[in-house]
C-alpha cells in the first residue's frame, strides 16, 4: 500500500525508511546553539538541503499530551490526553494517564503497520511505551523503552533480548544515555533491516538540567548528531521536533519561582470545595519535581469558577486564565479531562498545589520547567526540501504533531 489514512489525514509511503524523532523539552536554543558551535555537523546539512522551522506544539506542552497528539497526528481534544496525570471524572480519583485506555483514537503507527511498514515505537519513558505502543506488536512491530529494555520480550514487545540490538545494557533512566539508547537502537534496527517505520521519543532529563549553552548540553546533542548521521546514512527520510519546549523557573536568587495555586485559593475562598491538579506529574519527579507552567482547578461549585478567576488573573506570574469551557476551545483540550478552571503562568513561573505537595529538594541547581504558552513553539526539523504545499502550510500555524505528515507528504 503506497499511503493509509487515520484520524481524518492521509500519509504518503515513501520508498525509503522513515525515521520520527522527538526530541523531548528541544527548546530551538538548543539546536540554534549546538549547531553554531559545531557539534552538529550532520543535522546541520542535513537542513541545509531539507528544512528548519518552528511548530506550534499542544498544550498543555507537556509529555503525555504532546506525544500523544505526534502518534495521531491530532490534537487533545481528539486524543483525550489532556496531562500525565488527571482527575478521573468516572471515579473522582485523581490517575496518572499511563495506559492505552485514555487515548481516544488509534496511531499513525498502527495505520503504517496495517499498510505493510515494519513498525518500531522506542521510547526512553516506558510511560510512553505503556499509553502509546498498543497494537504494535500485534501487528508484528516492535515497541520498548530503554528504560525497562532488559525486560522485553517478543510476545509483548516485538523483540527478545533487546540490549542485544545494540550490545549495551540499559541505560539510567536520569541521564543522556537514556535518549541516545533510543537513536542507538533504532539506527541499528533500520541497520539491520528490522524496521522501516520508526517513531523515537526521548526523555528530557538533560534540558531540565542544562541550558542550550551549558557544556553537557552541546556534548549530549553533538552525541544525538552522531546518531541521526546514522539514520541518515542508513537512507532514512528524518524529520525531528519536540514536545514542548523549556525554560528557567527561578527568581533572581536562583530558587524556583513558585505559585501555589491550591493554597492562594484557599487562603482567599476557604478550603472547602477547592482543589488543584498539576498535570505535569509523573514518575520522573527528578526532573520538575511536579512543578510545570500550567495547572488545573477543580471546584465542588463551579458557579464559583468566575470569582476565581478574576482573583487568579490579577496575580503577578499568573498570565492566562480560563473557565472549562474556554479552555476546551481556546487549548484544544477534551472538556472532560480538565478542570473547572485552567492556569497558566508566565516563562519564568511555575504553579503547583500546596507546598507539602513538592518535595523541591529534589531539584538541584534550581529548576527548568515546561507546562505553559511559553515552551508551545518547537523546531521541526526535515532532511527533505518541502514541496509546494507542505511550503504553504508551513507559512501558516504548522503543528508538532503534523511531523509524520511532513515526513511522508512534504517531499520535493
Amino acid at each position: 500500500m503506497a499511503s493509509f489514512s487515520v484520524n481524518n489525514r492521509s500519509y504518503n509511503l515513501p520508498s525509503r525508511p522513515v525515521a520520527v524523532i522527538c526530541i523531548d523539552g528541544c527548546a530551538d536554543e538548543y539546536i540554534s546553539e549546538s549547531i553554531a558551535q559545531g557539534y552538529m555537523p550532520r543535522l546541520e546539512a542535513m537542513v541545509k538541503s531539507g528544512y528548519r522551522g518552528m511548530v506550534r506544539g499542544a498544550l498543555p506542552s507537556f509529555t503525555n499530551v504532546n506525544n500523544s497528539a505526534i502518534v495521531t497526528g491530532a490534537p487533545p481534544a481528539v486524543t483525550g490526553i489532556c496531562g500525565n496525570f488527571f482527575l478521573n471524572p468516572e471515579t473522582g480519583e485523581e490517575v496518572m494517564m499511563n495506559s492505552a485506555e485514555f487515548r481516544r483514537c488509534d496511531t499513525i503507527l498502527n495505520a503504517a503497520a496495517d499498510a505493510g511498514r515494519k513498525v518500531a515505537f522506542i521510547t526512553a519513558k516506558e510511560k510512553l511505551r505503556t499509553v502509546l505502543g498498543d497494537g504494535i506488536v500485534e501487528r508484528g512491530g516492535i515497541a520498548f523503552s530503554s528504560e525497562k529494555v532488559n525486560e522485553a520480550v517478543a510476545s509483548t514487545h516485538g523483540v527478545d533480548n533487546a540490549e542485544d540490538i545494540i550490545g549495551k545494557p540499559k541505560p539510567e533512566i536520569y541521564s543522556g544515555d537514556a535518549s541516545i539508547y533510543v537513536l542507538e537502537a533504532g539506527a541499528a534496527l533500520v541497520e539491520q533491516g528490522k524496521a522501516d517505520f520508526l517513531y523515537l521519543s526521548l526523555t528530557d532529563y538533560m534540558q531540565h538540567k542544562f541550558g542550550p549553552t551549558d557544556q553537557e548540553s552541546l556534548e549530549f546533542y553533538q552525541q544525538m548528531d552522531e546518531q541521526i548521521g546514522r539514520l541518515l546514512d542508513a537512507g532514512c527520510v528524518v524529520a525531528a521536533t519536540a514536545d514542548h519546549g523549556m525554560n528557567a523557573k527561578n527568581d533572581s536568587n536562583g530558587e524556583p519561582k513558585v505559585i501555589f495555586v491550591e493554597s492562594l485559593l484557599q487562603e482567599q475562598f476557604g478550603k472547602d470545595g477547592i482543589s488543584v491538579i498539576c498535570p505535569i506529574t509523573d514518575p520522573y519527579v527528578v526532573h520538575h519535581g511536579a512543578l510545570g507552567s500550567l495547572v488545573m482547578v477543580h471546584l465542588d461549585d463551579p458557579s464559583r469558577a468566575d470569582e476565581l478567576m478574576d482573583f487568579l488573573l490579577r496575580q503577578e506570574g499568573i498570565t492566562e486564565v480560563y473557565n472549562r469551557e474556554m479552555a476546551a476551545l481556546k487549548l484544544e483540550l477534551a472538556p472532560d479531562r480538565i478542570g473547572d478552571i485552567t492556569v497558566l503562568s508566565g516563562r519564568d513561573v511555575v504553579v503547583g498545589k500546596t507546598p507539602e505537595h513538592h518535595d523541591l529538594s529534589v531539584l538541584k541547581g534550581g529548576l527548568r520547567s515546561h507546562g505553559g504558552r511559553y515552551e508551545e513553539m518547537v523546531p521541526l526539523l526535515l532532511s527533505e526540501p518541502l514541496n509546494a504545499e507542505y511550503k504553504l502550510i508551513a507559512t501558516g500555524d504548522p503543528r508538532n504533531f503534523d511531523v509524520f505528515a511532513f515526513a511522508c507528504n512534504a517531499n520535493a
